[in-house]
């Protein structure tokens, strides 16, 4: 396979010990599979969402808090059956949804496991934001519910700390393809059963970023779409070489951020600073031996 699933671009024929920029093969690479309580409340709903979290990662963010599953050798591979498999083992267990998490990169296996299993729970598309539409035209009708993460309000930011020179004109066209797909959003018994909800991450030092996102958002999108904003960053990755973000954020950024979220009226969610806390940091199931 020439791969052309992300942005990238890469054309490398992805197999054993053949890796294009993700760091990947061909096959499904899981690190775990399994109930998460924790994202957006609409999300998690009662049962917990189904989530699958795949191994590599088509951007190169210095500070990824899955530092260990995106970029080093923590995961375990799997058919696109097996994948199928693990679909209805987390619906079994009342899962509210499937969701996965950081999957552009394996569309292809994706779809090819929906065709050994289609579940019967909306399917959650839980990405960086950096899509091609090309790759979300594919699921279109397929997944129910976007996810995506808008990071950067600017490219030179992107570049320096997701290698990603491109950022903000790839994932404001993606966001509008999934937006296109999803124009509306639905909610039952607390449930979302489809739509888009735009997560930010507010990095410190970095205020000036996320205050742009937010307009950008509101000038594009204006309160059609929900924001979920994020105040659970901690050094992680490489943080350490970086040492404008290596600290926490403090009070006084995110209070100027959440300022800008109320003055433009957007609707979403808010974290608190608390969930900056390794004890919400996912602990990985599957590793290879």
């Amino acid at each position: 396979m020439i791969c052309q699933q992300c942005p990238r671009n890469c054309r490398v024929d992805r197999g054993e010990n053949r890796f294009g920029f993700c760091g990947v093969g061909n096959l499904p690479k899981i690190a775990r599979a399994a109930l998460h309580f924790d994202e957006e409340p609409p999300i998690s709903g009662k049962g917990g969402a189904g989530t699958v979290f795949f191994c590599g990662c088509n951007l190169r963010c210095v500070f990824c808090q899955n530092y260990d599953i995106s970029t080093l050798d923590t995961g375990k591979v799997i058919t696109p059956y097996q994948l199928s498999e693990e679909y209805k083992r987390l619906e079994a267990m009342g899962a509210e949804n499937i969701e996965f998490v950081t999957p552009s990169h394996y569309v292809d296996a994706i779809l090819e496991s929906l065709e050994h299993y289609r579940p019967q729970v909306p399917l959650v598309w839980n990405s960086s934001g950096y899509d091609s539409l090309e790759t979300l035209k594919k699921l279109d009708g397929i997944i129910s519910v976007y996810l995506p993460d808008f990071k950067y309000s600017d490219d030179a930011l992107a570049k320096r700390l997701s290698n990603c020179p491109d950022y903000v004109e790839t994932a404001t066209a993606a966001i509008d393809e999934m937006i296109r797909q999803c124009p509306d959003c639905v909610i039952e018994n607390g449930v979302m059963k489809r739509g888009v909800i735009i997560r930010h991450l507010v990095l410190p030092s970095h205020v000036k970023n996320s205050t742009e996102v937010l307009e950008i958002i509101k000038k594009k999108w204006d309160t059609r779409v929900p924001v979920s904003l994020m105040a659970q960053y901690m050094p992680a990755g490489r943080a350490e070489d970086y040492p404008d973000i290596n600290r926490s954020l403090t009070k006084r950024e995110y209070r100027k951020v959440l300022d800008k979220l109320y003055e433009l009226e957007l609707d979403g969610f808010a974290q608190e600073l608390s969930s900056a806390d390794k004890k919400y940091v996912t602990k990985w199931d599957y590793h290879d031996h």
